[in-house]
């Protein structure tokens, strides 16, 4: 009996396998259908701009000035502070100063067409400051004007000036003018037109004040004083009628 053929299944190779819906080892898709992955689709880092940063030299310059500003604000409040403190304890006044008098001790002209002067001037000095006193210093200088003519010069001795006092110095003065013959002349014309004889005194003086015993830094007083007497005559009395005098200082 012949054999009879037998007819195996053979697979089916042109078809590929099917891939689960549901990979293995994950949970079951929420989704009816798997979504589709667009594989075309390239991958993009999205890119941050990052905003520059200031430069260091600006940002130090002006920590700087701030740090520098707030130093000198400070510095000014507490300078405020102390004055106010120191005005309120003290209350300080200016001094006053006067001309008293005045004695012309020669005034002849030379066969060279100058003028030799010499002056003796009555200062007198009032502290009026009840907690302050001023030491007068070396160095002053004094000078004494007619119609922006330097007749003479002096200086004042050093001394100390106590709280409430009044100071009376007789100060001599000389110089030695050019063109001492057209000075003379000038000088007779004024006091024949007027009768008077406008001076100015002018000091320059180094002091130091004293705030208890505390002694501050020297400045300088500047006194101008602006005179009417009736003559320059030498050995006669002068009579000043009028005198004012004004005051300021400076470091």
């Amino acid at each position: 009996m012949a054999d009879q053929q037998r007819i195996h299944p053979v697979p089916d190779i042109e078809s590929p396998p099917t891939a689960p819906l549901v990979p293995v080892g994950s949970t079951k898709s929420d989704h009816a259908y798997p979504v589709p992955v667009d594989v075309h689709q390239p991958n993009t880092v999205p890119v941050i701009s990052r905003p520059k940063a200031p430069k260091k030299r600006r940002s130090c310059w002006c920590r700087c000035l701030c740090w520098t500003l707030s130093i000198l604000l400070l510095l000014i409040v507490i300078i405020g502070i102390i004055v106010g403190i120191l005005f309120l304890v003290f209350r300080p006044k200016l001094p006053d100063y006067s001309i008293d008098g005045l004695e012309v001790t020669q005034f002849i002209p030379s066969s060279n067409s100058s003028l030799s002067a010499s002056l003796n001037v009555n200062i007198t000095a009032r502290n009026p400051n009840r907690r302050i006193g001023i030491y007068y210093e070396g160095g002053s200088r004094i000078t004494v004007w007619y119609s922006g003519t330097q007749l003479v010069q002096g200086a004042l001795p050093k001394f100390y000036q106590g709280h409430r006092n009044t100071t009376v110095l007789v100060l001599p003065m000389s110089g030695e003018i050019q063109n001492g013959t057209d000075l003379l002349a000038s000088l007779q014309q004024q006091q024949q037109q007027t009768g008077n004889i406008p001076l100015l005194l002018r000091a320059r003086q180094p002091v130091r004040i004293k705030l208890g015993s505390l002694k501050l830094p020297e400045m300088k007083f500047r006194v101008r004083c602006r005179l009417v007497v009736d003559a320059l005559s030498p050995n006669n009395p002068i009579r000043i009628s009028r005198s004012s005098c004004s005051f300021r200082f400076r470091l």
